[in-house]
């Protein structure tokens, strides 16, 4: 029996201001999440997830995610579209396609979905996903937040393969990837395919029979993103201040409050580099903060000393509405608060940082501190 369900609009525009508030600047379009969920609703289908001890242990799973950046889409590509000739063959069913293969390669059918991380536009593309096919969609995701990258996710970390894996792009090209070397070159591929489908792909990978999955498995974030997107809404109507509402809600903290006055960014090797310089108002006058995202937030400075930084959460949001801003959408003059929370503790471990998802990981040399011992100071 399903344990949490979208069955309006409303319902699917709480659960997109949750995952937009986990978001830490990436996840995929809001835009692109609330067309899937009216599109599925208009079409009569359940939107629903199961607590993940429901799915039998011998049961196959397997994730759909998208691959690719998060920068718009510039007239040069858009060029290069129309001199190759591409056509939309699958639009928003190409990842309905890629699971469908992944069930075709392996001979027998897919009995349950488990979301990559709880992205605006990444959580309702597996729900849709599950929905047309009918595969119940598990309580959870792998990573507890939006990643840039297969090594943020729990299987990389816990030496589980991604693999075999299928890509189908919109445009109707499909492969299986048989085998990867590890999960470095598994990410590098992927973007490759997504570069070469002019941005993104959709894929279909970490095939796990449901006992393993179950080890791994960041339990309850749907229900997290459902809650914190109702609480967000509470406290608009009510007057109150939706970002502590969500806070509250998520356990998290308010790191800066200010103004977006600078932004750089380059679309390359399939990510959205890039940075926003945020100068403080109120109690932050006179402060900076700057926040470093491959996609996703991942290294801030406070006053250009290090401070919050991944596997804990970084997430620029509207101060009036509340919800967290994509880094694809923020820009010079915006009004922003950044909170910050807990990452994963798996990923806190000296192994965990510098090989997934720590500040070197990412190319900075510079120490971690946990979140909450920033926030005793």
């Amino acid at each position: 029996m399903p344990s949490g369900k979208i069955t309006t609009m409303q319902d699917g525009e709480d659960i997109i201001a949750g995952t937009l508030f986990l978001g830490t600047g990436g996840g995929g379009s809001a835009e692109t999440g609330y067309k899937l969920i009216e599109d599925a609703l208009k079409e009569g289908l359940t939107l629903s997830w199961v607590d993940v001890d429901e799915i039998p242990d011998d049961a196959m799973t397997c994730t759909p995610f998208g691959m690719g950046s998060i920068a718009p889409i510039t007239q040069k590509t858009l060029d290069e579209i129309e001199k190759t000739g591409a056509k939309d063959v699958y639009g928003e069913l190409a990842m309905v396609e890629a699971v469908k293969e992944l069930g075709k390669y392996f001979g027998k059918p897919i009995g349950a979905i488990v979301p990559a991380e709880p992205g605006a536009a990444n959580l309702p593309a597996p729900l849709v996903v599950g929905a047309r096919l009918g595969i119940p969609v598990v309580d959870g995701d792998y990573a507890g937040r939006c990643i840039p990258d297969e090594m943020q996710g729990t299987p990389f970390i816990n030496g589980k393969n991604s693999w075999p894996a299928t890509s189908v792009d919109k445009w109707g090209n499909a492969c299986v990837l048989t085998h990867v070397q590890n999960g470095y070159l598994f990410e590098r591929i992927g973007k490759m395919l997504a570069v070469a489908a002019f941005g993104n792909t959709a894929m279909a990978g970490t095939p796990l029979p449901a006992n393993e999955m179950k080890q791994i498995l960041v339990r309850g974030t749907l229900t997290l993103c459902l809650e914190i997107g109702r609480a967000i809404r509470a406290a608009k109507q009510s007057g109150a201040d939706p970002v502590e509402a969500a806070l509250q809600a998520a356990g998290g903290w308010r790191l800066f409050e200010g103004v977006i006055s600078a932004k750089e960014w380059e679309d390359r090797d399939g990510y959205m580099f890039g940075m926003n310089t945020i100068q403080g108002t109120g109690k932050f006058a006179g402060h900076t903060f700057k926040a470093w995202f491959k996609n996703e937030n991942h290294v801030s400075w406070l006053d250009d000393k290090v401070y919050v930084c991944s596997p804990d959460l970084v997430s620029l949001v509207d101060p009036e509405s509340g919800l967290g801003i994509s880094n694809s959408k923020t820009k010079e003059g915006d009004r922003v608060v950044a909170v910050g929370m807990k990452g994963l503790e798996v990923f806190r471990t000296p192994h965990g940082l510098d090989h997934a998802s720590g500040p070197r990981y990412f190319g900075f040399d510079l120490e971690y501190t946990p979140i909450e011992e920033l926030m005793k100071g």
